[in-house]
């Protein structure tokens, strides 16, 4: 049997759109303040797209992505999109970004696993790649969390806001990097604690449903913070047993972005210190598919990341989906 490629990040990209909603904003009209919201989430301000969808995240990080690999759209042979809020239904949203970015050679297709889209999608570009059946994968991660955020729910309005990140996968020569190791995991379990009740084939939308405000995100907090915690820590210590690594190996620990309270439970879990985790959900809040993407790129911007280092990435979201990935990273 053939042995497979190695595959490998080889350029990332971030978009993340001008206009900020800062906590004062929700101090305005909510019985809420700054203060409270720092401590419980960590986020002090979060962007948000007045006009357009997810595909208008994307497309910036990807062509940010593809100049700094020095390669065209026409090159790029397939598209995997991870989002909860794709422009439609259908056509895919990966299909309006090839069109967008003139990737005519490309194929594509969505995938949705809430907060840990953007992980599933890369585990599916990392095998396409190995499988040497294609060469050139973007892996994207998008949402506008703010086009299904209820403004009204103080509990949950002040967590989201909306960007987009990307990363190129390729197959690598070099086997002393790459993508190493997934593990991916389902909880069925926890749907009810964390869903959008309306706009599935279940729950069609009408008039009703817009007016019972079902179209947003509904969350029970406290009860998906406590499987968080242990859901991230588990998926990051089995990566980290199956690799042999502890953690003076790792140089980077990439949290989706969520909570800063989760994001350092699940570090002191894993014995390691802040330093060693990538945090920007103060900037940011939690936008979903595009947090780990978006963490990978501003690190790479400011020159914090470099060929060799073992690199941790793990998530949690609705379902509940949750896993870790290892990466030792290659450019």
């Amino acid at each position: 049997m053939k042995a497979l490629r190695r595959a490998a990040i080889t350029s990332v990209g971030h978009y993340v759109p001008p206009d900020i909603y800062d906590n004062k904003f929700f101090e305005s009209y909510l019985d809420t303040n700054d203060q409270w919201i720092r401590e419980r989430t960590g986020i002090q301000e979060r962007r948000v797209l007045k006009e357009g969808g997810a595909s208008d995240l994307a497309v910036p990080a990807i062509m940010k992505c593809l100049e700094r690999r020095g390669i065209s759209a026409e090159e790029i042979d397939c598209i995997v999109v991870a989002t909860v809020t794709p422009d439609m239904l259908f056509p895919s949203t990966s299909s309006i970004i090839q069109g967008k970015i003139g990737a005519k050679k490309a194929w594509g297709f969505d995938l949705e696993a809430a907060c840990s889209s953007f992980l599933y999608a890369l585990n599916v570009g990392t095998r396409l790649v190995e499988s040497g059946a294609y060469s050139k994968v973007l892996v994207v991660g998008a949402d506008k969390m703010t086009s299904i955020t209820d403004y009204q729910d103080r509990n949950t309005c002040i967590l989201f806001g909306d960007g987009g990140g990307a990363v190129l996968l390729e197959p690598i020569e070099d086997e002393s990097v790459g993508l190493l190791d997934f593990s991916l995991k389902t909880d069925p379990s926890g749907g009810p604690n964390l869903y959008m009740p309306a706009g599935g084939s279940l729950c069609p939308p009408s008039i009703e449903t817009v007016t019972k405000r079902q179209h947003f995100i509904v969350q029970d907090g406290k009860t998906v913070f406590k499987a968080a915690v242990p859901g991230m820590a588990d998926a990051a210590e089995s990566i980290m047993t199956r690799n042999g690594l502890t953690a003076d190996d790792i140089r980077w620990l990439v949290p989706h972005q969520a909570n800063l309270r989760i994001i350092s439970a699940t570090a002191e879990r894993m014995g390691l210190p802040m330093e060693k985790v990538m945090v920007n959900i103060h900037k940011y809040g939690n936008t979903t598919s595009a947090t780990l993407p978006i963490c990978l790129s501003e690190w790479w911007e400011q020159g914090l990341l470099s060929k060799g280092d073992n690199v941790v990435l793990v998530t949690f979201g609705a379902g509940y989906t949750y896993g870790g990935a290892y990466v030792k990273w290659a450019y």
